[in-house]
Parts: structure tokens; sequence; C-alpha cells
């Protein structure tokens, strides 16, 4: 079978989009490119994410060609191909209508700075104006908008959000509707004090140190 690991990624994570809230029914898609070989991994279009196995994921090259799976790739194929085209650090994509992050894109706004953890996805996140899903449009679009971070809200639309693997693309989208749902809960009570640009680009800092490190070794150990 064509790109095991990764079709076996796809299916687990996108049953962990489910688990979280971050998408409902057969909406929303995710996939994973092995740039050595060519080739993307990414979910069928209309498949149940519950039923999903490696198996069902469908594989395609840089020009949007099926080459195994039984099932006809996401609709929205030409958006990923765009992306891992336009920005060779990009291993995963994730596209999800998240309640939270949605409710921004609807309102074509912005989420702002209210809580550090908006810089897993960058200094912003732009919100690209509404052009129909599925089309090569919407593809150019999202790949020109979100500029160097790691998410952009697509107006009317949803969410989509990138990483090098896909535990960082998955971890990006819920930080963003972690911090969407903050904004709008604070929202509920008074408008939130945001961090400056200033601050945001400390934690910018901060976060890509972040994570472990081994232990330093003692001398002569």
């Amino acid at each position: 079978m064509l790109l095991e690991r990764e079709r076996t990624l796809v299916a687990e994570y996108g049953r962990m989009l489910m688990m979280e809230g971050l998408t409902r029914g057969t909406a929303g898609n995710l996939s994973i490119v092995n740039r050595s070989r060519g080739l993307v991994a990414i979910k069928p279009s209309a498949i149940e994410y519950l039923e999903a196995v490696p198996e069902d994921i469908a594989v395609v090259d840089f020009d949007g060609r099926q080459v195994e799976g039984p099932w006809k790739p996401s609709s929205e194929t030409p958006m990923h191909l765009a992306l891992y085209r336009e920005r060779p650090e990009i291993g995963a994509v994730v596209h999800t209508h998240s309640p939270f992050a949605t409710t921004f894109a609807c309102l074509e706004r912005e989420i702002p700075p209210v809580h550090y953890l908006i810089a897993m996805a960058g200094p912003r996140i732009p919100c690209i104006p509404y052009v129909p899903f599925g089309t090569e449009a919407l593809a150019g679009s999202v790949s020109a908008g979100m500029g160097p971070g790691k998410a952009a809200l697509l107006a009317h639309h949803g969410l989509v959000t990138v990483g090098a693997d896909m535990p960082e693309a998955f971890s990006v989208a819920q930080a963003v509707e972690f911090v969407a749902e903050i904004t709008w809960r604070a929202s509920c009570v008074a408008v939130p004090p945001v961090l400056s640009p200033e601050q945001v680009e400390d934690a910018l800092r901060r976060m890509a140190r972040y994570g472990r490190s081994a232990p330093a070794r003692e001398e002569g150990s």
C-alpha cells in the first residue's frame, strides 16, 4: 500500500478531529505530503471520519492525479496541493469547520490576540475573503493569503492550518479554536484587551524555544 504511514496518520487524526469537536459529519479534510515520492495522502470526499481506515485514504500526485485509494479525494485537494507547492516547509494541512473559529470566519474578522497561544499560528491569523469551496480560485487565495503563518480563516467557510507534520498542524488547529472560544466568551462580558504586537512577538520567540530538551550532562558523566 502506497504511503501506509501517512494514510494511517490521516485516518487517525481524522478521528481526533471529530473527538475534539473540530468538525462535524464529513466536513473538513486533512492531508500529509511525502515529498521524496511526490505524493500526498488526503482524506476522501464524503467519507465518515470515524469509519475511515488507512486503505480508504486517497493518494494523489502534485498534479492532483489520484494514484491509489478507492474513493475520490477531497474537493479541497487543490488547496492542499497549492500550500505544499508554495511552502516547502509544510508537511501537513488541516482544514476544519470548528465552531468558534468558523464564527469569526463568518463575521469576516480576524481572531484578536487575547491569549498568547495565538502565537502557535503566527503573529496574526488572516481572514481570506470568501471564495467558493473546492475551486482553484480558493486554492490560490489561501496559498497567497496565509503568508508565512500557520493558519488562516476562510470567510463564511472555516479554518486552515499547516505544520511541519500532522501533530503540529493539528495542534495549531486546536490552539486557534481555543483562542477563538476564549475571545467569544470574554466578549460576552466586555471588550477584551489584546496583547501588543511586541507581546505577540515575544510569545512567538518563546514558542520557537518551547519543547523538550535533553538534560545537561554533568562534567565527566
